[in-house]
């Protein structure tokens, strides 16, 4: 294929200007865009019982508007769905994601409007490979095709009588997309948005094990497995005999870290880089920037005026947010979001730490709901993720899929944390990898450490082997099994892993 980068790039580039030009200009960039979202949505339901009319500064909005979650959200989202006109947004919307989000099971319906799509989640795309062609001028990008990994329109709602279209995200990111980047991306619509994942593997890996992909996008845990079978398929040592020209992942939706020497061993690392973004049902909201730093730069003009609740914060106090021009270097907090989707001072539900207050930069520390903190230890998502990957690399072990839960004291016992685990490479000692699970814990967590010391609060924690495939069969359990459908964690209670492990035993 004839290697159209040189060309093409210069459609991207003017995104990564634009971001250069926030810095210093962090207050100007997101309160305008707050003032465009609010004066669009002034006539709505939404917009008329909170005096839109009368919002001429942050100030005013914060006072106005209150903090919300989806269940604060769910009646006037469902009344959108059944058809209902100009109530969070202006129009009808027609398409929404549907999100497995909340630990309880409930599935939350995400308006996806035709403004989200143009102003957030295709710009948030346009900025990924902006950035990417930025960072590495040498690319031959648009030498080959993307594969661009998926979900479907399975959902869960049984009474639609406005015929909205229901599904994954990157169903309605595909659908919408358009059919001229059917000329640069596998596979065909008909295969990418297929339901039943039995019958859309071996048609995924049919599709691409001969086309000349150049980069990938998806989440980690399941391009792996697509990997995998592509590699048996072909009967390759490593994708890179698949698929030479193989230059990038584009990832998101769960941590990287322990995936990361798995994709070593997949691949030829001298030819892969890794890029990072943020990209949820909610929205798309920062992309890395750097390649020596995994931070990812929030995307200020894109749609979404973001806000920041201290962690120690009431979550129903309407004053507590931070506006992005007031965050400091080195803090975590609850990540709000208003957004042109009809999101009002939403809690999405995740938790993010600072590295950069000047055109803020990002990671994601965890999920609101998804810690533990059974026993004063404050464990959180992303404490998880790098000790994992840590006493992986030690060990050489590899991870599958994991979650982790408490095992509350009883009688003469201390409490611990119970890890049940999938490995694609067992260790060959599970106690020795589970001390050394425990120490890099440790070393993470200052909490965790403190809980630990003398094995006076807190003991050890255990590893139960999870059969192999049992978090794909727990998904499926739930009606959750799915190209963006992720296991939990972390929990602070045992509801789920009991679940687990019946089905494991």
């Amino acid at each position: 294929m004839l290697n159209l980068t040189p060309l093409i790039k210069y459609y991207f580039l003017p995104r990564v200007r634009a971001a250069a030009s926030w810095h210093g200009r962090v207050r100007d960039v997101q309160e305008n865009l707050l003032r465009s979202l609010v004066a669009t949505a002034r006539n709505t339901e939404f917009g008329i019982r909170h005096g839109f009319d009368s919002i001429r500064s942050y100030d005013d909005f914060a006072a106005r508007v209150p903090v919300s979650d989806y269940e604060a959200l769910r009646p006037d989202i469902m009344r959108m769905l059944r058809g209902d006109a100009d109530v969070l947004w202006p129009g009808r919307c027609h398409r929404f994601a549907q999100s497995s989000g909340t630990s309880e099971g409930k599935s939350k319906y995400i308006p996806v409007t035709a403004h989200s799509l143009r102003l957030n989640h295709y710009v948030g795309a346009r900025d990924t490979v902006a950035h990417y062609l930025n960072l590495y001028p040498g690319s031959r990008l648009f030498a080959g095709k993307a594969f661009i990994l998926g979900g479907s329109f399975a959902n869960e709602v049984t009474d639609n009588p406005a015929g909205a279209k229901i599904g994954d995200l990157s169903a309605h990111l595909i659908e919408a997309m358009n059919p001229l980047a059917d000329m640069v991306r596998v596979p065909r619509r008909s295969i990418a948005l297929l339901e039943n994942w039995s019958e859309k593997l071996p048609r995924l890996v049919k599709a691409s094990a001969h086309e000349n992909i150049t980069n990938i996008s998806g989440v980690p845990s399941w391009f792996m497995t697509v990997i995998r079978n592509v590699i048996e398929y072909t009967g390759a040592d490593n994708i890179h005999d698949v698929w030479p020209n193989l230059e990038v992942f584009f990832h998101g939706g769960i941590a990287f870290g322990p995936y990361r020497e798995q994709y070593a061993r997949l691949t030829d690392p001298a030819k892969m880089h890794y890029i990072e973004t943020y990209n949820a049902s909610e929205g798309f909201f920062a992309v890395q920037t750097s390649a020596e730093r995994q931070s990812m730069q929030l995307l200020l003009d894109a749609g979404v005026f973001f806000e920041f609740m201290p962690l120690d914060a009431d979550p129903a106090d309407n004053s507590a947010p931070l506006p992005p021009w007031k965050i400091e270097q080195g803090q975590t907090y609850a990540l709000l979001l208003t957004s042109c989707n009809g999101l009002w001072r939403y809690s999405i539900g995740d938790t993010v730490t600072i590295h950069s207050a000047d055109a803020p930069e990002i990671t994601i520390a965890g999920r609101t709901r998804h810690f533990i903190n059974a026993f004063g230890e404050e464990l959180m998502v992303h404490n998880a993720d790098k000790a994992l990957a840590l006493a992986c690399k030690a060990t050489g072990a590899n991870v599958a899929d994991y979650t982790v839960a408490p095992v509350y004291s009883s009688g003469n016992t201390r409490g611990h944390h119970q890890w049940l685990i999938e490995w694609t490479n067992p260790p060959t000692d599970t106690d020795a990898f589970a001390d050394e699970l425990d120490r890099q814990l440790c070393n993470v967590n200052s909490d965790y450490q403190a809980k630990r010391s003398g094995n006076i609060f807190l003991d050890r924690l255990s590893i139960t082997n999870a059969k192999p495939g049992l978090f794909e069969h727990w998904l499926k359990s739930t009606g959750k099994l799915g190209g963006q459908r992720k296991v939990p964690r972390l929990q602070n209670d045992r509801k789920l892993i009991d679940a687990m492990l019946r089905m494991n035993s």
